[in-house]
C-alpha cells in the first residue's frame, strides 16, 4: 500500500518547525518527516533543514533530485526525491509544505497528498511572531493579515493553540484517520 504525503501548511509562527521537531522524536514506524532543502543557511530560524547555495539548488533541480520545488520569500524550497520511495515503500511522509504551492503538490501527488492546515488564533500567533524576534511590528502586522486572509479549502486543520503534546497527537490521530482511505 503506499503512504500518504502529509502537506502540512500554516502561517509563519503556527509552530509547524516545532510540532516537526516533535514529531520526529516520536517512534512511529511507518512515518517519516522529511527536510527540506532551502537556500537559507542552516543557522537561520529553526527549521531542521538542508541548507544549499543557489548555485546547488538549481544544480540538484537540474538533475531532478526535487520531488517537488518552488520560490517564496526570495528563498527556493525544495522537497527531496527520495520522498517517493519513501511512499513507494508504504511509509506515511509529513513534508513542512507551501500554502501557495499547494495546487503544484496537489497536481503531482493526487490522492496520495493529505494536506493538513496548522490553525493558530491571531493573539497566540501575534505573542509567537513576537516572541522570536525575526520581524518588526509592520512586518508581524502584515503577517497576521495574511493569516486571516487565508482560507483553507479542502483540507483537514488542526489547531495548534493548545499544547505541543496534543498537537503531536492530533497530527497523528489525523494521519491515521486518513490510512487506506483517499484524500
Amino acid at each position: 500500500m503506499m503512504g500518504k504525503l502529509v502537506w502540512l501548511m500554516g502561517p509563519s509562527g503556527a509552530g509547524k518547525d516545532t510540532l516537526l521537531t516533535a514529531l520526529r522524536q516520536r517512534e512511529q514506524p511507518q512515518l517519516l518527516v522529511a527536510h527540506r532543502y532551502i537556500t537559507r543557511p542552516a543557522s537561520h530560524g529553526h527549521e531542521n533543514h538542508i541548507a544549499l547555495s543557489v548555485k546547488e539548488f538549481f544544480t540538484r533541480d537540474a538533475q531532478h533530485l526535487f520531488a517537488l520545488s518552488w520560490h517564496a520569500n526570495d528563498l527556493y524550497y525544495g522537497i527531496g526525491a527520495e520522498i517517493d520511495l519513501w511512499l513507494h515503500a508504504g511509509f506515511d511522509v509529513v513534508v513542512n509544505g507551501s500554502r501557495g504551492h499547494l495546487p503544484q503538490a496537489q497536481a503531482q501527488y493526487g490522492d496520495m497528498l493529505l494536506p493538513v492546515y496548522l490553525q493558530v488564533s491571531a493573539e497566540i500567533l501575534r505573542k509567537r511572531l513576537e516572541k522570536r524576534g525575526r520581524e518588526n511590528a509592520a512586518e508581524i502586522a502584515a503577517r497576521l493579515e495574511r493569516a486571516a486572509r487565508y482560507t483553507p479549502g479542502g483540507c483537514l486543520t488542526l489547531n495548534n493553540d493548545g499544547s505541543l503534546l496534543q498537537s503531536v497527537d492530533g497530527l497523528i490521530t489525523l494521519i491515521r484517520a486518513q490510512q487506506g482511505k483517499s484524500a
